[in-house]
């Protein structure tokens, strides 16, 4: 999809060989190639919701391409996974500049319907000397 949607650098954990992976060892990656993450494991990546930034992979990240956070019901299906993530693909066209961002995009369980939330993700200095 993101492809088609003009994103030709795209890629899938599968395609580049790291299916499989570690959390903390796709995070290595993902930052010394400078890769923007859409993930459905959003709290692994960054941290409850209730307090992004405090826990997860991202927390201690000075710089970052971006992540993507797909949220739905547990056990969201492929179907539901590509309506979100063309909600992302859309936002991205109108800015398509994530770094040091995250981007949400979560069905809520009411009749809300899908919501698009995007925030700066870059820890304070104190943060990163822990």
């Amino acid at each position: 999809m993101a492809r088609q949607r003009g994103h030709h650098e795209a890629s899938h954990l599968v395609w580049i060989g790291k299916s499989g992976w570690k959390d903390w060892e796709l995070k290595r990656v993902l930052l010394d190639e400078d890769w923007v993450l859409v993930t459905k494991n959003s709290a692994d990546f960054r941290g409850p919701r209730s307090a992004p930034g405090t826990k997860g992979q991202y927390a201690d990240v000075a710089l970052h391409a971006g992540l993507v956070c797909l949220n739905g019901p547990v056990g969201m299906d492929l179907a539901l996974q590509r309506e979100l993530f063309s909600e992302v693909l859309d936002e991205l066209e109108v800015n398509g500049d994530l770094t040091n961002q995250i981007l949400e995009v979560t069905l809520e369980e009411s009749e809300a319907g899908i919501q698009i939330v995007r925030y700066s993700h870059q820890p304070s200095p104190k943060d990163l000397e822990r």
